[in-house]
């Protein structure tokens, strides 16, 4: 029997970029070819769609992990790598998303809307990419950057028409049964379901779905019971039906006394979403007033009692029963109706237009803060100073020498002097620490070495930044030259 599902928590993870190639192009007759290696693959996206097709969360709940293709490598010749295959989770109409601590990230509303839960890493450049007028022929390519891991929680407000309310044993089950083709568990003693059960319903020529939704008690909106867990079904109907047993033998119940009771709990819950498809509180909502197991003798007298007070509220009365069938005609073109109403007056939900935030390409913020493990340490955060870090091959020396000219331009070596950084202090960005040596001469003019290396990583005779300050003085005129001292 398949197992109604209504919140899961979903880990997902998007593919990896793949790396940038290290290639020179070698052809006969031509031994200046020149840097050819390849761009890595985009990693793949994982990305939430509403699928009508799709009620349930119980994929998720046996399948709580899911991850996206990586991208692979890039190649010589100029040959870029593939992309990794975006990964498309199929949710039902109504999902709501959520983050690790509570926060509401989307609203899955309308076939075909799309949100993309964790973007790919890009891909790292290859060596051709790299080449510039200092550097004709990069012997490093940059690497993949990681695709995005998040810990989402999904949860189900189910998109139904008509919402059954009522107290246990009331015969809301037996109403969906009888309305639909629905076949929910139903039984002759005193129980509650425990899972919403939805039924389509067709009235002429209108077609709405039925929702039982179980656990209302006094208290449930509270969280007593299994109230909060299924009040949130209710959300997203148009229609609220009170399904009242008038044939209960409990003493201290009566119709009245039950509809009063499950109104203070419907009027105390508080949505999740303060406008939840444009709905209005559950308070407001149309209501209609279902007298059920008429076929009782004393059910049918209750019920006749009963019948003026609650007309003169306003709401519609039928007096019914699910077990002979009795008045389910009169009490389905009601429902169609008011539906219809409803339907006029709300327009069918749409699959919602991505929202696209492009990141600025001149954001170069940064800060630099002292770290408060290491004594005399720093530690730079920034999206670009990680980012270059999480790029970098540490073990080839012309790559290490590349990240100390990006970060130069970029002004963090200024920023580490300005906050009184020493020789030999430890640095820490993003995963890696490292020691500041400020006498690097980053930025200048390349010594052209070997491919992989990079003479100023090993250069023991460097010039200091006191040194160069002073050349630079003495260039424009500004001190002497015997006042290096």
């Amino acid at each position: 029997m398949a197992r109604f599902i209504d919140r899961v928590v979903l880990h997902i993870s998007a593919g990896k970029g793949g790396n940038g190639c290290s290639s020179v192009h070698r052809e006969k007759f031509k031994p200046l070819g020149g840097p050819d290696g390849g761009d890595g693959g985009r990693g793949g996206d994982v990305i939430l769609e509403v699928d009508p097709n799709v009620h349930t969360l119980l994929d998720f709940h046996f399948h709580p992990h899911a991850k996206a293709t990586n991208g692979t490598q890039g190649m010589g010749s100029n040959r870029d790598g593939s992309n990794g295959e975006d990964l498309v989770l199929k949710v039902p109409d109504g999902t709501m998303v959520l983050d690790s601590d509570g926060r509401i990230l989307v609203d899955l509303v309308g076939e075909g809307t799309r949100y993309e839960a964790a973007q790919g890493g890009r891909g790292g450049l290859g060596n051709a990419a790299l080449a510039s007028r200092a550097r004709k022929a990069p012997g490093f390519a940059l690497l993949g950057e990681d695709g995005v891991e998040r810990e989402l929680v999904l949860e189900l407000k189910s998109v139904a028409d008509v919402g059954l309310v009522g107290f246990p044993s009331a015969g809301k089950s037996s109403l969906v049964s009888v309305l639909s083709a629905a076949k929910p568990k139903i039984a002759d003693y005193p129980f509650t379901t425990l899972a919403p059960n939805l039924g389509v319903v067709s009235s002429g020529d209108t077609t709405f779905t039925v929702a039982d939704v179980p656990g209302l008690i006094p208290g449930a909106s509270e969280g007593r019971g299994l109230g909060l867990d299924f009040l949130r079904h209710l959300e997203r109907c148009a229609v609220l039906a009170h399904v009242v047993d008038c044939a209960t033998l409990e003493p201290g119940r009566d119709p009245i006394s039950d509809i009063d009771a499950l109104e203070a709990e419907l009027a105390a819950y508080k949505p999740a979403l303060s406008a939840d498809s444009s709905l209005g509180d559950l308070a407001d909502r149309p209501r209609v007033v279902i007298l059920n197991k008429v076929d009782v003798p004393e059910a049918a007298e209750l019920a006749e009692m009963v019948t003026a007070e609650l007309l003169e509220r306003g709401w519609p009365v039928f007096a019914i029963s699910a077990v002979s069938r009795e008045g389910l005609r009169p009490l389905t073109f009601a429902l169609a109706q008011m539906v219809e109403q409803y339907r006029l007056a709300h327009p069918k939900a749409v699959a919602r237009r991505p929202v696209i935030r492009p990141v600025a390409a001149d954001d170069t913020g940064f800060s630099v803060v002292a770290d408060p493990e290491i004594e005399g340490g720093f530690i730079v955060k920034g999206t670009r100073p990680e980012r270059w870090v999480k790029q970098t091959q540490f073990d080839n020396d012309e790559a290490v020498g590349y990240l100390a000219d990006r970060l130069a331009r970029l002004g963090v070596e200024d920023a580490l002097m300005k906050k009184g950084a020493q020789p030999g202090a430890a640095v820490t960005i993003g995963k890696v620490t490292f020691d500041w040596e400020p006498q690097t001469p980053a930025g200048v003019d390349l010594v052209r070495t070997g491919r992989g290396t990079d003479a100023r990583i090993d250069q023991v005779d460097r010039i200091g930044a006191d040194e160069r300050k002073h050349a630079r003085r003495v260039r424009r005129g500004l001190e002497s030259l015997e006042s290096e001292d």
